[in-house]
């Protein structure tokens, strides 16, 4: 049976009774402001945010959370390569609409400087470039609403086109889209109607406007949001998660298995593919075979890597080229197969690697604070006791020690006046 979430009990409690086929069934497919104003006063009360894009379209959505409730919270976020345009927009609608809490969201400076110190990851991977300023940096804040309210629509692209006004995403959150039904016609009726400032750039052919370099103007005749992502085999940001699962993201849609800085997170990182080109390679842990078959390739890319050591695997081998990945993962095959705490020793101590080293396979509770103490600082973590134990922070203690890692600490049963000095 599946416990209730006790962050947001009375949400959840009240949609399983009702159902979200119920819930769909109840509104005229144009009653874009009942379906808000219901989501705000009887389902999520209080629980419920708002992510805008402040682009063409977002005046009309907007207009009707000042009518329902001016203080929703509206987050926007703020990746950094927005047109001016658009952040003017922001404040122009703040100030005609009276919201009273728009919070800007900024991606994590310390992924910036690793992943995209020149600015430029948008031009060789946008999907990365996406998941380091939209999807990491929203996921924390949806985490504290029992929903969020979007401005898709059905008639933007192929993949819309089943979108209802109430969706239940994978982890039990209520997603709330009161223009699916809306056509493009219906948004200029609105907007004209109401008399709501339109985005500077709209008139200029920019019908579905985001990140300026990912944009562009659309001609007669084209879908909205053709001039997203123009030329690239991509139609959605990541942060979108629809009831069929098309438009789901792989992080959004599966369960967090990575424990990290005291929380189970989405993990970035995909699936190794053994047919998988060096360039076309991101967000993936290349094994320590395949990188050196292929080193000067992988060293070239500009995508950000990850390294996967197994056991008997010589981290000496790749020593010089630690500084080429943003996380190393070290495989537990066996819980009794202890070679990969050499392997972080090494990483560590003699190599004085800094950044992320997970340990992925046979990962219990009982292994993770030796873990720990060989430099492991992430977990994949599948074991539901360990999860729980993870998450309860009752993990075994290891007071004693018969063998010391790094340089502080003193092993039982030495006898300190017998040691040479350094």
């Amino acid at each position: 049976m599946t416990m209730p979430d006790p962050t947001h009990p009375a949400s959840h409690d009240r949609l399983r009774a009702l159902g979200i086929v119920a819930l769909n069934g109840m509104f005229d497919e144009m009653d874009a402001v009942g379906v808000l104003r219901y989501a705000v006063e009887d389902v999520l009360h209080g629980d419920l945010a708002i992510v805008s894009s402040f682009g063409a379209d977002s005046a009309v959505l907007l207009h009707m959370v000042s009518q329902v409730d001016p203080a929703m919270p509206v987050f926007f976020l703020e990746t950094g390569k927005h047109f001016p345009e658009t952040l003017a927009y922001v404040e122009t609608l703040k100030s005609r609409f009276g919201l009273t809490h728009v919070e800007a969201i900024h991606p994590d400076p310390a992924d910036i400087a690793r992943f995209d110190p020149q600015g430029t990851l948008w031009e060789t991977d946008p999907d990365s470039c996406c998941h380091i300023r939209k999807t990491e940096p929203l996921e924390p804040v949806t985490l504290r609403y029992g929903g969020w309210v979007t401005g898709r629509k059905r008639y933007q692209t192929q993949e819309r086109g089943v979108l209802p006004h109430f969706e239940l995403t994978s982890d039990e959150r209520i997603k709330v889209n009161p223009l699916a039904y809306f056509t493009d016609a219906d948004v200029i009726a609105y907007r004209k109607a109401h008399d709501l400032p339109e985005h500077p750039l709209y008139a200029k052919g920019y019908k579905s406007i985001g990140c300026a370099p990912c944009t562009s103007v659309v001609a007669e005749g084209e879908d909205p949001r053709a001039g997203r992502w123009r030329g690239l085999n991509k139609k959605e940001c990541g942060i979108h998660y629809d009831f069929n699962g098309a438009i789901a993201s792989p992080m959004q849609a599966s369960r967090h298995n990575l424990w990290k800085d005291g929380a189970f997170i989405a993990d970035p990182f995909k699936p190794w593919d053994e047919g998988l080109a060096a360039t076309e390679a991101r967000y993936v842990h290349v094994p320590l075979a395949a990188f050196l078959a292929q080193r000067e390739a992988f060293l070239s890319s500009p995508h950000p890597l990850g390294l996967l050591i197994a056991p008997g695997e010589r981290v000496e081998d790749v020593a010089e080229d630690l500084g080429r990945f943003a996380s190393v993962a070290i495989s537990f095959p066996a819980f009794g197969d202890g070679r990969g705490y050499s392997s972080a020793r090494l990483l560590r101590e003699r190599y004085g690697y800094g950044g992320e080293v997970r340990a992925v396979g046979d990962v219990l509770q009982d292994q993770i604070p030796l873990m720990r103490r060989c430099g492991f600082s992430a977990f994949v973590v599948t074991h539901e006791p360990t999860r729980q134990a993870l998450i309860e922070n009752r993990l075994p203690e290891v007071a004693l020690f018969y063998q010391p890692v790094g340089a502080t600490e003193i092993p039982v049963g030495t006898r300190p006046f017998l040691r040479r000095a350094s």
